[in-house]
């Protein structure tokens, strides 16, 4: 079994963490067209333009992932007092689960990054910002909506795009109040200064960043090591985690040996928005309780799937989920649960906006049929659960054990649950099916007392050319 297979029941937990956001809000703003000729006032290309579109970025794109990961979110910032600002607060007004405190300020211009894109290749950046550090009237009041709110939250992560919200001490602030709360706190830092970031729990720098914040070489995993330990001695951090491109993470802990996870094989086709990704799944994972090993390794097969993606993505549960279960060798014996194990896997499977569909039966010497009507039904739902006839309520030549064994062991199959007929409608109602697939004379009278879908599946299904249909 793979080593990461333990990790999805806490990534289908993800959404138990409410995270507190801080840091600089921008929006990115994107302008595709065609160029076919080149400008007779200039050596440049005429962008004809085809479309617009405007997205969250910096802190946002931390938001835009935390919220796919079905995370409850706090944001806590200040823009300019400008269209780009309400623009910016009606994009997180439709994330899911985000509560927003902001604060426009009105000499202040909210930073945007226009991008100008012709053939999937970018031909220019715009930006139009302001960087100073924010007044002391704007940090005082987010600073109490930060502490009226900050207690609600199991975790912070501070976005540090170095456009004023956290300039100079103004990261400590936040990183003190949290902390006297028993917050833990993560850094995604900028520049070379990071004593402003003193006694956070975990800072996030990428390979440039460790070197121009150390002064010292990185070129190899000993030096990185020893550059992030001069941090956490200047910090008094609890970890540094460096960020290695295609060398994957490194993890240094103040106390302990450090540890290393490497990056997912995979094409890369945009590295953009990656570091957020990395930071928001991280907060995801230790805000629900997550060990920090289990977190960044979640954190790692969440950067390996949005490096695969085109332009500035996120990354939801599912597809981490299927990004494990993909690189496993599935257990047979970790499908076959109890009734309370298997609505608990339900739930999770609920929160993840997923399908759930059920099937009962004795399943006895699994037959051709047999299995192509489980497959048909696995089309029907995005995870299946299968009742299985017991012992006690049947004359099956083989044994439950071996029954459920064979089950689980089908990519069909996700849950496989031992249970006697007079009691499946008690298993029904444990993990509430989105639709119940009717196989071979089953459902009986249980079916009374469920009111959700019931999709009637006949005798035969096409399998292959040749076959007998339905």
């Amino acid at each position: 079994m793979s080593k990461d297979r333990h990790l999805i029941p806490l990534v289908e937990r993800l959404d138990a963490a409410i995270v507190g956001c801080v840091g600089d809000l921008m929006l990115d703003h994107f302008i595709y067209g065609d160029v076919s000729r080149i400008s007779p006032e200039a050596p440049i290309p005429v962008l004809r333009i085809r479309s617009q579109q405007s997205m969250l970025g910096g802190l946002g794109n931390v938001v835009r992932n935390l919220g796919a990961l079905g995370c409850g979110i706090r944001v806590f910032s200040v823009t300019g007092d400008d269209a780009a600002g309400g623009e910016i607060s009606s994009l997180l007004d439709v994330v899911p689960r985000c509560q927003t405190h902001l604060l426009p300020e009105r000499e202040r211009k909210t930073p945007v990054k226009v991008r100008y894109i012709a053939h999937g290749q970018q031909l220019l950046r715009a930006d139009n910002e302001t960087t100073q550090a924010i007044s002391t009237e704007s940090l005082q009041g987010i600073l109490a909506k930060f502490r009226e709110t900050v207690r609600e939250c199991t975790i912070v992560v501070l976005s540090d795009y170095a456009k004023g919200m956290l300039t100079d001490n103004l990261a400590g602030e936040f990183i003190r109040e949290a902390r006297a709360l028993g917050k833990p706190v993560i850094v995604d830092p900028k520049g070379r200064d990071f004593s402003r970031y003193r006694h956070a729990t975990l800072i996030k720098p990428n390979l440039k960043e460790l070197g121009e914040a150390t002064g010292l070489p990185v070129n190899d995993t000993s030096s990185q090591e020893t550059a992030a330990r001069k941090l956490l001695q200047q910090t008094e951090s609890e970890y540094i985690l460096v960020t290695r491109g295609s060398e994957g993470m490194l993890v240094v802990p103040r106390d302990g040996q450090p540890f290393t996870f490497p990056a997912l094989a995979r094409e890369v086709f945009e590295v953009s928005g990656a570091g957020d990704t990395v930071a928001s799944a991280l907060a995801a994972a230790l805000g629900s309780g997550a060990k920090i090993e289990e977190a960044v390794a979640i954190a790692n097969i969440a950067a390996g799937i949005v490096v695969g993606k085109m332009g500035t993505a996120v990354v939801d549960r599912s597809e981490i989920v299927n990004e494990i279960e993909q690189q496993s060798a599935l257990s047979a014996s970790d499908k076959v649960l109890r009734a309370d194990e298997a609505g608990e896997r339900a739930r999770m499977w609920k929160r993840m906006g997923l399908r759930i569909g059920f099937v009962f039966g004795v399943f006895d010497r699994i037959s051709q049929a047999d299995l192509v009507r489980l497959e048909k039904a696995r089309t029907h739902c995005d995870r299946l659960v299968v009742g299985l006839e017991s012992d006690s309520a049947t004359a099956a030549v083989q044994d439950q054990a071996v029954r459920a064994y064979v089950l689980a062991s089908l990519v069909f199959s996700d849950a496989v649950v031992i249970c006697d007929s007079p009691h499946v409608d008690h298993l029904l109602a444990t993990i509430i099916p989105d639709v119940v697939l009717a196989l071979n004379g089953y459902p009986g009278d249980w079916t009374q007392a469920w009111s959700g879908e019931l999709i009637e599946l006949q005798e035969t299904a096409k399998l292959h050319a040749g076959q007998a249909g339905d």
